[in-house]
C-alpha cells in the first residue's frame, strides 16, 4: 500500500471512503449529497465529535474507534424513534497516519454502515498537528410528528433505561488502569474485565426499540453523559423530578461483581459516561404496553421509577430509602 505521503485527498477520498458510499453520497464525487426525505416523514440530525484520548485511546484499534464513532450517532437517532438514513463524516487525521490504519478504519466503519443500513454521504478529510479528531453528523428518519422529544415527561410517567448502566464507566477505568482501582480490577476474572472493555469501546444503539418509543413514550433520550445527569437533564426540561432506588438500576454480572468488591464504584455506575442506553419516560396507562413491545423487539428494559411535578433535582436512595450524594453527576467536557 502507499505511503501516506503518496495519496491527494482525492486518492485518500477514492480508495478509502468512496467504496462505502451510499446512492445519495453521489460516490463522494461531488462536494454534497444529494437526498430526497422519504414520503410523509421528518429528518432527523445528530452530530458527536470524538476525539483521541477524551473518547477513546490512541492506540484501540482503528475498526473499533470507526465503529464507535457511528454509533454513538446511531444511539441519538434511535432514542428519537428514527430510522438511519445515513451520515456525514468529518476526518482530521494526525501527521503519524498511514494507510494500514486508515484501510482499518475505513473497514471497520464499512461493515457498521451495512449492518445498520446507513450509508455514507460524503464529508471532509483533513491533516491536524493534534489528535485524531472524528466528526460524524447521522441522518434519519421519522414519520411526521413521531420524533420523541426529550422534554416531553409527564407526571406520573414510569421511567425506564435499556440494557445495563454503569459498564462502560467501569470499562474505562480498567483501561486506564489507576492505581487507586487495583483492588477490584486484580480481582476481575477475564471475561468480566473483557466484557466491561468491550462495552466501552462498542456501544450498542438500540434501534430496535424505535417502535415502541414512538408507539408509547413520552420522552427519551441517550445515556451517553451518564444515567444521572441525563435523566436528571431529561426530567428538569419538563419541570419534573424523580426519586430512584439504586436496587432498580440495572447492572451487569460483571458490574455487580465489581461493585461487590469495591461498593465506592456506585458513583462511576451512576454518573459514568458512554452507556449509550436509553432512558425514557411512558405513561402508566401504556408502560405494560411499552414493555411487551420492547420485549418483542428483544431489548431489555428497567423501570426506574415514576416522575413527578417539581424542579428538585433528581436523587438517588438506598433500599432503605437514605439518600445517596452523588459528587458529581454527570461526565463534563467543561
Amino acid at each position: 500500500m502507499k505511503h501516506p505521503a503518496q495519496f491527494s485527498e482525492d486518492d485518500l477520498i477514492a480508495t478509502f471512503f468512496a467504496p462505502l458510499a451510499g446512492e445519495a453520497g453521489l460516490r463522494l464525487r461531488d462536494d454534497a449529497a444529494l437526498m430526497q426525505p422519504p414520503p410523509g416523514r421528518e429528518l432527523v440530525l445528530t452530530k458527536d465529535l470524538l476525539v483521541a484520548g477524551v473518547h477513546f485511546f490512541s492506540d484501540d484499534s482503528p475498526a473499533a474507534i470507526a465503529r464507535k464513532a457511528l454509533r454513538v450517532n446511531l444511539s441519538d437517532l434511535a432514542a428519537k424513534a428514527a430510522e438511519p438514513l445515513g451520515f456525514l463524516l468529518g476526518l482530521a487525521l494526525p501527521a503519524d497516519w498511514t494507510a494500514e490504519w486508515l484501510a482499518a478504519f475505513a473497514a471497520g466503519l464499512g461493515e457498521d454502515a451495512a449492518n445498520y443500513r446507513c450509508p455514507l454521504l460524503g464529508g471532509d478529510t483533513v491533516r491536524t498537528p493534534g489528535p485524531l479528531t472524528i466528526s460524524v453528523t447521522a441522518v434519519g428518519a421519522v414519520e411526521a410528528h413521531k420524533m420523541v422529544p426529550r422534554d416531553g415527561v409527564k407526571a406520573g410517567d414510569r421511567i425506564y433505561v435499556t440494557g445495563t448502566i454503569g459498564d462502560a464507566a467501569l470499562g474505562l477505568k480498567l483501561r486506564r488502569g489507576a492505581t487507586a482501582d487495583q483492588d477490584w480490577i486484580g480481582a476481575l476474572s477475564d471475561a468480566d474485565a473483557g466484557f466491561l472493555r468491550d462495552r466501552y469501546l462498542l456501544p450498542q444503539p438500540r434501534l430496535a426499540l424505535r417502535g415502541a418509543l414512538k408507539g408509547f413514550a413520552h420522552a427519551a433520550m441517550d445515556v451517553s453523559d451518564g444515567l444521572a445527569g441525563d435523566l436528571g437533564k431529561m426530567l428538569r426540561l419538563a419541570g419534573m423530578t424523580a426519586t430512584i432506588e439504586l436496587g432498580r438500576i440495572p447492572l451487569s454480572g460483571a458490574a455487580r461483581r465489581a461493585l461487590q468488591m469495591a461498593p465506592r464504584l456506585i458513583e462511576a455506575i451512576c454518573s459514568g459516561g458512554d452507556d449509550y442506553e436509553i432512558v425514557c419516560a411512558a405513561p402508566p396507562a401504556k408502560a405494560a404496553s411499552f414493555e411487551a413491545a420492547a420485549a418483542a423487539a428483544r431489548i431489555a428494559v428497567s423501570l426506574l421509577g415514576a416522575a413527578s411535578p417539581g424542579e428538585g433535582a433528581l436523587s438517588f436512595v438506598d433500599a432503605g430509602g437514605e439518600a445517596i450524594h452523588l459528587v458529581r453527576t454527570s461526565f463534563q467536557h467543561f
